[in-house]
């Protein structure tokens, strides 16, 4: 009596060609090997990806102490500058003091942007380094 499996070998007398099973059995190891390099690729970038954000959210918190640091500076000197405007007696004192102020704070303006411009750069740069490694480790040439 036949079995009731429609797929059995007593059913369906099938066997597969030497060459196609060959030729199966090595798409299915490409399709392995494929496998396993992208996911090599796709846990090196993730890697890479939480570095940068790393290094930008390091960025992030020193570029907002800076401009604290700054506000705080310009804050002080302008509450300098307005104790110091009560006690002048002439018109002139008065000019003299709030060219010198401007002149100050014109200064520390154009020194406050050098260090931020300075710092931008340096994150910009710092934050490109890991992008530049994973870089060189997907496209290093053949051996």
């Amino acid at each position: 009596m036949a079995s009731s499996d429609p797929f059995s070998p007593s059913v369906i007398p099938f066997e597969v060609p030497e060459h196609v099973r060959a030729f199966a059995e090595k798409g299915v190891s490409q399709a392995r090997d494929n496998y396993a390099r992208f996911k090599d690729a796709a846990e090196t970038n993730n890697d890479t990806i939480e570095a940068v954000f790393s290094v930008f959210s390091n960025g992030a918190r020193q570029y907002s102490a800076k401009v604290m640091e700054m506000t705080k500076q310009a804050a002080s000197a302008n509450l300098d500058f307005a104790q110091a405007l009560v006690g002048v007696k002439s018109p002139s004192e008065a000019l003299e003091l709030w060219t010198s102020h401007a002149r100050n704070q014109f200064e520390a303006f154009t020194a406050h942007t050098r260090e931020l411009a300075e710092l931008t750069q340096k994150v910009a740069a710092d934050s490109a380094e890991p992008i530049k490694t994973n870089a060189s480790k997907i496209f290093r040439p053949a051996a």
